[in-house]
């Protein structure tokens, strides 16, 4: 079970975000999450996104590292990712 985060290069709003999941079960993700203070708004049904102020503290507290090729694998490994046709409602 781990927290893993990518690196932050999505642009959107001013700045670049990174996307924070878990490799096995939601509760567990939104528990790191509250312990970090993210807000409930940054989930997006599969992940938070994260911006790129709070990667270092996010790390520092626990989140593993990786790229978004693994995060992206991982996250479809633990059978938790929401794919584009799910998130459309189709």
């Amino acid at each position: 079970m781990a927290i893993l985060i990518d690196d932050p290069r999505w642009p959107a709003h001013g700045r670049l975000w990174a996307h924070l999941v878990s490799d096995s079960d939601l509760d567990e993700l939104h528990a790191f999450a509250q312990r970090h203070e993210l807000p409930a708004r940054a989930f997006d049904l599969d992940h938070y996104d994260v911006p790129d102020s709070a990667f270092d503290r996010l790390v520092a507290g626990g989140a593993q590292h990786v790229s978004g090729h693994e995060l992206v694998r991982r996250l479809i490994a633990s059978g938790l990712r929401i794919t584009a046709r799910e998130r459309r409602g189709i």
